[in-house]
C-alpha cells in the first residue's frame, strides 16, 4: 500500500504532494491501534450524548479487573493491562474515537463506580442478574461462563459441591458466588476477600481448601499454577455484560452495536482463541443469549 501511495504522489505536483503527505501524517497520529494502515473517519454523535462527550474528551474510563487473567490482568512490570475484556474495551473505545483509560474495578465497587461517575463503563467479568439490573444497565451478553470449583491436584476429598461441607472456600466480595455458596454449600466455611489474586494465594498456601468462581477465572489461576485443578459439575451459568450507568439508553444501544459487530466479524472468535481457547482446548461460539434471557436466569 505504501508503494502505491508513493507512486501516486510522484505523479502529482510538488505542492500537492506536500499537502497529501501532511494529511497522511495527521491520520497516523490519530490512529488508535496500528493494526491497519488507514484510520476510518470518526463517527458523528448527537450533541448532548455520552458518546459525543467522550469523543470530545478523547478518553473513556473503563473499569476492568487487574487480577483475573485471561479476562483482565495488569502486568506488574510493564503496567500494561490485557485480556479478553480489554480487547472488547479497546473495540468500544476505537468506535468512539477515544483512548481507553483502565482503572481497577473490584467485584464490590463496580456498581458504585458507575453510579458516581468514576467509570464510564465496566468490563470486569460482571455477571448479568436481576438484582444488579435494578441498579445499572447492562449490554447484551458478550460471554457466558460457568461456575466451578478449584482445588489442589492432590486433594481427593473434594470432587464436587457436595464435598464442601466443613471446607474453607474462597470467593470474592460482591460476586454472585456469595449467594451461590450459601445456597449450594450452606455448611461450607466461606472466606470472602476483595480480589481473585487473594483467593489464589490462599489456596496455594493452604489457607483455604477450595476456590469457587467462574470457570474462565479459575482457568487463569491454573495457567499461573498447574498444581491446581477444576472439579465437579457446573454450578451456575454466568452471562457477562458491559455495565452502563442506568438510564443512558443511547449509550447502551451504542455499546450493543459494537458488541454485535465484534461477534459477527470474527474479532470475538480471535479474542476467545487468544485468551481462552488455547488454554482450555475448548471451542466456543459467541453467545446468542439475550439480555432478557440472562436476567430471567436469576428470577
Amino acid at each position: 500500500m505504501q508503494q502505491i501511495r508513493w507512486r501516486w504522489l510522484t505523479a502529482l505536483a510538488l505542492a500537492l504532494s506536500v499537502l497529501a503527505l501532511g494529511a497522511c501524517g495527521d491520520e497516523d497520529e490519530g490512529s488508535s491501534g496500528g493494526d491497519t494502515a488507514t484510520t476510518a473517519p470518526a463517527k458523528s454523535f448527537a450533541a448532548g450524548s455520552t458518546m459525543k462527550a467522550l469523543q470530545d474528551k478523547g478518553e473513556i474510563t473503563i473499569g476492568v479487573k487487574f487480577d483475573a487473567p485471561p479476562f483482565g490482568r495488569k502486568d506488574p512490570q510493564s503496567g500494561d493491562v490485557e485480556g479478553f475484556d480489554i480487547d472488547l474495551a479497546k473495540a468500544i473505545a476505537d468506535e468512539l474515537g477515544a483512548t481507553p483509560k483502565y482503572i481497577e474495578a473490584l467485584s464490590d465497587n463496580r456498581i458504585p463506580f458507575l453510579k458516581d461517575g468514576t467509570a464510564d463503563l465496566i468490563l470486569s467479568t460482571m455477571t448479568i442478574n436481576a438484582e444488579r439490573d435494578e441498579e445499572i444497565d447492562f449490554s447484551e451478553p458478550y460471554f457466558v461462563a460457568k461456575g466451578r470449583i478449584l482445588v489442589k491436584k492432590d486433594d481427593t476429598s473434594i470432587t464436587g459441591v457436595k464435598d464442601l461441607t466443613g471446607k474453607k472456600v474462597c470467593t470474592v466480595l460482591g460476586s454472585t458466588y456469595e449467594e451461590t455458596l450459601k445456597k449450594q454449600a450452606p455448611k461450607a466455611k466461606r472466606t470472602l476477600v476483595d480480589s481473585y489474586s487473594e483467593c489464589l494465594e490462599l489456596i496455594q498456601n493452604g489457607g483455604v481448601d477450595a476456590v469457587s468462581t467462574d470457570d474462565v477465572i479459575l482457568t487463569g489461576m491454573i495457567i499461573q499454577d498447574d498444581t491446581l485443578k477444576l472439579v465437579g459439575e457446573d454450578l451456575t451459568t454466568e452471562p457477562y455484560g458491559v455495565g452502563i450507568k442506568q438510564g443512558d439508553t443511547a449509550f447502551k444501544e451504542f455499546v450493543d452495536g459494537v458488541i454485535a459487530a465484534y461477534k459477527e466479524d470474527g474479532r470475538w472468535a480471535t479474542a476467545y482463541q487468544k485468551w481462552v481457547g488455547q488454554y482450555t482446548g475448548e471451542k466456543q461460539d459467541p453467545p446468542t443469549m439475550t439480555l432478557q434471557e440472562a436476567i430471567d436466569l436469576t428470577k
